[in-house]
């Protein structure tokens, strides 16, 4: 039976605060009890002051320090040129004059038209793993293209180091712990997201967005917690890790039942083998682009929840042995290949001008899988820890005419923050129950 719950257990996972006496430099560690010193409280008093993400981006500014109402006020001051120039073309002949009128109507029309919204996500990708944080012995060139053409955030963060959490306070703007979403779910698992939180989806479904996804949910398994309830039109993806799988390495037989393959909240594939895995980037690609095709016409949102580079890697026939850095290499090449074939897509259509992408990860490198983990780069420790390697992630945006290309932006960030920035920025109202974002 499947119950919803938003009780908040005694051990907090993401309010450890590990110090130097723990584990030595460099070591894989393990989650200690809470210490007074609480990382959650850390974060409130490092994040005060900061302002919404993309309010304090969204300017065509080379400076990032504006607002918001930079925006506002440049949005305004174009509005007005357009309108002197309405006025002055009256004295032009009357063709003249219909014709003005008619590319003022137009442009009118598309800056009202609120942005599409790409979300990427992936999964146990280090802050040392896309080429222009410093990643080495594979290429990433549609990942820095992001960079170059928008904005490289180096100081973003997630909410807690492990799966589900992470997720939990992407899609919501909430801190997991105080939703009661803490951890990694597994199929044993009885809860998920609670019906009562809003997503991402639900805010940008009300506003007339077409909502979809594709890749890894790992917010509830069970009917009440999968993505058709909480907003998203299509969805298509598994359900949890592909770790939890009766092929684990670690696990005692019978520890984990077959990994199903879900759509539309229906298993249309009960067994998922290792040949599946290998196509799982590809089909999640293919699920995104054919989204983008089939709702150009409106606004849209589409979360992309790459399965990979989580263990066990797989990686289809296009991208295998093509790295100096063995199958993880492998696995991000072909992660980087998907993030440009949606943004082909959005070329292809006209969109790119019209549409946020963002890319970011959910946590830190799972280090103690050794050449099969990724990189933090020159921050300590990886997924499972409050150490920076944990939870700060490498986070790229790109929205032309809006993101100043070649920005980049060292300002405190967090994952908590992208939900109420979206909703400001289509004017969609915040959800009634508390957020932290």
């Amino acid at each position: 039976m499947s119950v919803a719950t938003r009780t908040v257990p005694p051990f907090i996972f993401v309010t450890a605060m590990i110090t130097t006496s723990d584990f030595p430099p460099g070591r894989h560690c393990r989650p200690v009890a809470p210490r007074r010193r609480v990382f959650l409280s850390a974060i409130r008093r490092a994040r005060a002051g900061v302002g919404a993400t993309l309010a304090a981006l969204a300017t065509a500014a080379a400076s990032m320090a504006g607002t918001g109402a930079v925006v506002a006020a440049a949005n305004t001051v174009s509005a007005a040129s357009t309108a002197t120039a309405a006025t002055s073309s009256t004295t032009a002949t009357a063709a003249t004059s219909t014709t003005t009128a008619t590319t003022a109507t137009t442009a009118t029309t598309a800056s009202d038209r609120p942005p599409n919204i790409i979300l990427i996500f992936t999964d146990d990708q280090g802050y040392g793993d896309v080429g222009t944080y410093g990643a080495k012995g594979y290429a990433t060139p549609h990942l820095d293209g992001l960079a170059r053409d928008g904005v490289k955030c180096t100081n973003f963060h997630v909410a807690q180091a492990v799966c589900s959490a992470s997720r939990a306070a992407l899609l919501t703007g909430c801190y997991p712990n105080r939703i009661g979403l803490h951890g990694a779910l597994g199929p044993n698992a009885t809860h998920g997201l609670h019906p009562d939180e809003t997503t991402l989806a639900e805010i940008l479904k009300a506003r007339g967005y077409a909502t979809g996804m594709a890749g890894k949910w790992h917010l509830g398994h069970h009917a009440p917690f999968l993505p058709p309830r909480h907003g998203f039109d299509e969805s298509f993806g598994l359900p949890y890790s592909n770790d939890m799988w009766p092929h684990h390495p670690e696990a005692k037989p019978g520890s984990y039942p077959n990994l199903p393959l879900l759509e539309n909240g229906q298993v249309i594939d009960d067994d998922v083998t290792a040949d599946d895995q290998r196509t799982l980037t590809t089909r999640y690609t293919e699920k995104a682009v054919s989204f983008i095709e089939r709702h150009k016409d409106q606004p849209f949102f589409f979360y992309l929840a790459h399965s990979m580079p989580h263990v066990p890697l797989y990686v289809s026939g296009k991208f295998d042995g093509k790295s100096e850095r063995g199958a993880y290499g492998d696995v991000v090449m072909e992660i980087d290949w998907s993030v440009g074939e949606v943004l082909a897509a959005l070329d292809r259509h006209g969109l790119a001008r019209d549409t946020l992408v963002i890319f970011t990860t959910d946590n830190g490198p799972w280090l103690s899988y050794g050449d099969h983990a990724g990189s933090a780069g020159p921050l300590r420790e990886g997924k499972g820890t409050a150490w920076e390697g944990g939870v700060r992630v490498p986070c790229l945006m790109r929205w032309p005419g809006h993101l100043a290309a070649g920005t980049v932006n060292d300002r405190f960030l967090m994952t908590i923050d992208l939900l109420p920035t979206v909703a400001g920025r289509v004017g969609a109202p915040l959800p009634d129950r508390p957020i932290d974002g």
